[in-house]
């Protein structure tokens, strides 16, 4: 799930790792509907970008879930390292020779005094990859957890879910407060669903979830899940 809706996200400014950025009442409101959804399905996990704005996301999710589960920090998930363009307005930045390569070549892009968008993609994706091996050996197939963390971020893990360059991620949406769904498998990695707003999660808890995908992907694409009711 990204963060909801922050006040650098309204007021037009990279916010990047700058703190006391934090949900505007938009994004408390959206925070609160897809907490809603979440609360659900059974969560093994809670892990979330050190942010703020992540953390109050995540601490939204906790609150309103019958499982009340611990909120976990990772810095694998954390914002990008703008560096000096954090803090600076979006219009700003979009006159920068680097904007071009950001949306063309991200592979290519180093912000200066910080990271590279290659280096962000690793160390993201490992995280991800990282936790979901941990719930699987202690919870089984099909245990679902929850990540928080930001829009570059979670573009990044499901461009490689989808077995994407990362030249080609800026092809992928996440809105705030959206729900990203990915089935890791020994094969390979699932795309549920991207950037979803709305819509019953609880199919996730079907216990057909705990054996999903263990023969490979359905020939003809399946019946699709069933209500978990």
């Amino acid at each position: 799930m990204r963060h909801g809706r922050s006040t650098a996200n309204t007021s037009g400014v990279l916010a990047g790792r700058t703190p006391g950025v934090r949900l505007d009442e938009t994004g408390e409101e959206q925070t609160r509907r897809t907490a809603e959804r979440i609360a659900a399905v059974p969560l093994a996990a809670l892990v979330s970008s050190p942010q703020e704005r992540c953390r109050q996301t995540a601490k939204a999710i906790a609150a309103g879930h019958p499982d009340r589960p611990r909120i976990a920090g990772e810095r694998g998930l954390a914002e990008c390292d703008y560096g000096e363009w954090q803090g600076r307005p979006i219009r700003e930045l979009a006159k920068e020779k680097l904007w071009a390569t950001v949306q063309r070549q991200p592979s290519a892009a180093v912000f200066p005094g910080g990271e590279s968008m290659v280096a962000m993609w690793h160390r993201a994706v490992e995280a991800v990859r990282r936790h979901d091996a941990a719930v699987e050996a202690e919870h089984g197939p099909g245990a679902v957890w929850v990540a928080v963390s930001h829009g570059d971020i979670i573009k990044a893990v499901l461009a490689d879910a989808l077995g994407m360059h990362l030249d080609l991620f800026q092809r992928v949406n996440v809105d705030p407060a959206s729900v990203s769904i990915i089935q890791y498998t020994p094969d390979r990695p699932y795309v549920l669903a991207s950037n979803t707003h709305a819509g019953d999660l609880s199919w996730l808890k079907r216990p057909a979830a705990k054996k999903a995908r263990r023969s490979g992907a359905v020939v003809g694409g399946g019946a699709g899940p069933t209500s978990a009711s």
